[in-house]
């Protein structure tokens, strides 16, 4: 990530100043959720999910997020509720993409929220950034379930995705992922994240938390392994679940440089690119070693996109907008929707 007001940059104040002290707080939402209306289904796991509508196209194009809410992840569940974490305080924002009607699902009292995914339960896995957290939420009621401390001192969980035998977070300051096992205990003693030590043709990341290594994070398309975008490298890395070994995945065009969200649809991977301001798509072997590349998607809604998700026809992207400023409580951003 480049720019003379970086992602680097922002969160790093956000870790020293506690989150809270860039931005006034929070207005309690964008606009009230309308009564009766249902309530999440299980993720749609970056495939379109079993009752999504076949065209958007009347669909809100754009969503408002709240005044004060810096968005990063999104995931969206099978009836098309969209979540989003703020990374100036942790909360979580719900939003129906109907409608584009929304609330603060959880209220954040401090560390970040950056990627999150919906698990097979319902259940928000949310990846805490520089706090090294991870955090497990209901997605109907907001509370949190559980907290696990994946990592202290220098360490920055960034993203998750749910596959492999369970949920897999990336560390952008560390060579590693974390990974949860898939079930419905992940509150108990036995549920505490264990690390896996990347090795193979995986660039090292020098220490101190400088350099950005491991960002977005996905499946291959037959789900037997693991993609990872390499900041600094500016590679893609097929990733084995079992021993950590990467193989550098081999792009025939195109480029995942300034690569930061992930998402894998059926065979077709869209690499969100933050400072090119860009959505590039390829088409993946089955096993992920491969990658063609297809087409770039540009839209001038684009305001530093971090991440995406597909719902029905369409993929809804992140605006973070790292250089806005985000010490005014009135700068808000969007979610913008783009056709596939």
């Amino acid at each position: 990530m480049t720019g003379p007001l970086g992602r680097r940059r922002f969160i790093g104040a956000a870790a020293a100043l506690g989150g809270a002290a860039l931005a006034g707080p929070l207005a309690p939402l964008a606009q009230a959720r309308p009564a009766g209306a249902p309530s999440p289904g299980a993720p749609s796991a970056g495939t379109p999910a079993s009752g999504a509508p076949s065209s958007a196209a009347r669909w809100p194009d754009s969503l408002a997020t709240p005044p004060g809410f810096q968005p990063e992840g999104i995931a969206v569940s099978a009836r098309g509720v969209a979540y989003t974490g703020s990374l100036i305080d942790g909360s979580i924002y719900r939003a129906d993409l109907a409608t584009g009607t929304g609330r603060i699902l959880t209220r954040g009292q401090g560390p970040q929220s950056v990627g999150l995914k919906l698990d097979a339960y319902g259940r928000l896995l949310v990846a805490g950034g520089a706090s090294g957290q991870i955090r497990v939420v209901h997605s109907g009621d907001g509370r949190v379930l559980a907290t696990h401390q994946a990592v202290t001192g220098t360490g920055f969980v960034n993203d998750v995705v749910v596959g492999c035998g369970g949920a897999w977070f990336t560390d952008s300051f560390g060579d590693v992922l974390y990974f949860l096992p898939a079930g419905r205990e992940l509150t108990g003693p036995g549920a505490a994240p264990r690390a896996l030590r990347i090795g193979g043709e995986w660039v090292p990341v020098p220490p101190g938390g400088e350099y950005w290594g491991a960002n977005g994070i996905e499946r291959t398309p037959d789900g037997r392994a693991l993609l990872v975008v390499h900041d600094t490298a500016q590679a893609l890395f097929r990733i084995d679940p079992g021993s950590g070994v990467a193989t550098r995945t081999v792009l025939d065009g195109g480029s995942v440089g300034n690569g930061d969200g992930l998402v894998v649809h059926g065979r077709t991977l869209y690499v969100v690119r933050n400072w090119s301001y860009a959505v590039d798509v390829f088409t993946l072997s089955g096993d992920g070693r491969r990658a063609r590349f297809v087409r770039q998607i540009t839209d001038p809604r684009f305001d530093e996109p971090t991440t995406a998700a597909v719902y029905g026809d369409r993929l809804y992207v992140v605006n973070a907008r790292f250089d806005a400023d985000w010490s005014d409580p009135a700068t808000a951003s969007t979610i913008v929707s783009c056709p596939l």
